[in-house]
């Protein structure tokens, strides 16, 4: 069986190691307990946990035991990295009901079941009772607060001021990998590279109290050529769950990604063999376009199985080639034909206001049946109805379909 460092290395998810060589090395050696951290903000993961859930796919794949962390107690903090304002503090009903979300969509990525089965924790189950005054006693007085305040998670949050409650975040995910060390032989945490300060705290924190073998890896995050996070739409974030985000919407998330990112997306979103990703990401200009759509297939496969991506994919195809069926495209429900164009580009979700409605349509963004509209006035009417259904564009790229 093949390295585990190597598959990973080879489709681009490393960014960061604390032990490079040991790493590699343990990988080599035995079956390794590592662990993955999901705070349960939402009742549904969104494109910024895929690429986690796809390392410890890859990981256990060879061999190694996924320990998923669900932060119930974490999450009643919440985690100040790459944020500016203070993350809203869930109560402890809002947080069990998205753990039960979550649990189910991380079943796709990683098995429950065989020698090395995954396992789930949550760490409200050792946080919550802690005695503060003995904590602070026994893990507060390793912590630097000045090297605390020097790391990229907690400079945004400076800015517009820092409480007490958030700077204790990293003492608390510091804490999990302690204890995940302790009662489980977990000897890796891996994450997103923005947690990156957070998890050099566990490692060290571990190595303080004696212990040698503890190590840190992150991956890349998935980003725009802008260096802007991938999975941002018009609607807010790009989520797995099928009543946030519709599968066609998310196959025309993936169909429509910038030529540069193909390769990326291929290798980390993606189970398909290396030399399949280097043939399709070499095609250029209009035939990059193909392995925009296999991408785009395998990517909704892989959240919203086989049927569901076929679908996605046939109502893409009938907008864009005239082939297939529109049936599975995002449709909106209209009380009357006589509905004005601003009201029905709100309904869709493509804007968010009249305002902003308004301005797409006198910037000359909008498209009714193939039309440009540019009437911000403009009343839709049974001739706009012609086939039962209007399709109303944004763009090139969003549609939806318009029924009475």
């Amino acid at each position: 069986m093949r390295n585990v460092f190597d598959i990973l290395e080879e489709r681009g998810y490393i960014e960061q190691l604390t032990h490079p060589e040991e790493i590699k090395e343990l990988f080599g050696k035995q079956s390794v307990p590592f662990y993955i951290g999901i705070d349960p903000t939402a009742d549904s993961l969104h494109v910024g946990h895929f690429v986690s859930l796809m390392v410890a796919s890859h990981m256990q794949k060879c061999g190694h035991k996924p320990i998923i962390l669900i932060g119930g107690g974490t999450a009643t903090i919440g985690d100040p990295s790459g944020k500016t304002d203070m993350r809203k503090m869930l109560s402890r009903e809002d947080i069990d009901k998205n753990v039960e979300g979550i649990k189910k969509q991380i079943e796709k990525f990683v098995s429950f079941e065989g020698d090395n089965a995954a396992i789930i924790v949550n760490n409200a189950d050792w946080l919550l009772n802690l005695n503060f005054i003995n904590f602070m006693r026994e893990i507060g007085s390793l912590f630097s607060v000045n090297k605390m305040l020097a790391a990229e998670c907690y400079k945004q949050r400076m800015e517009k001021g820092l409480t007490f409650f958030e700077l204790g975040y990293m003492l608390m995910q510091s804490y999990d990998f302690l204890y995940l060390y302790n009662n489980y032989g977990c000897k890796l945490q891996m994450g997103g590279n923005d947690q990156w300060s957070n998890i050099i705290g566990g490692v060290e924190l571990i190595r303080k109290i004696g212990k040698d073998d503890s190590y840190g890896l992150t991956f890349k995050l998935l980003t725009t050529k802008e260096g802007k996070k991938m999975g941002k739409t018009e609607k807010g974030a790009l989520w797995l769950d099928a009543n946030k985000t519709s599968p066609y919407e998310f196959y025309q998330y993936w169909r429509n990604i910038e030529d540069s990112s193909v390769s990326t997306v291929l290798k980390m979103l993606t189970f398909l063999p290396m030399e399949k990703i280097n043939e399709l990401s070499s095609l250029k200009d209009e035939k990059i376009n193909e392995a925009k759509k296999i991408a785009a297939f395998e990517i909704t496969k892989l959240i919203h199985g086989e049927t569901e991506a076929k679908k996605a994919e046939e109502a893409s195809n009938a907008l864009f080639n005239g082939q297939g069926s529109l049936e599975n495209m995002p449709t909106i429900k209209l009380q009357s034909p006589d509905t004005s164009l601003v009201d029905a580009i709100i309904l869709t979700g493509i804007a968010s206001s009249k305002g902003q409605a308004r301005t797409l349509i006198t910037q000359g963004g909008i498209s009714l049946n193939d039309e440009k509209i540019t009437d911000i006035n403009y009343i839709l009417s049974s001739k706009d109805f012609s086939n039962n259904y209007s399709i109303l564009k944004k763009g090139k790229k969003v549609f939806y379909k318009l029924e009475i």
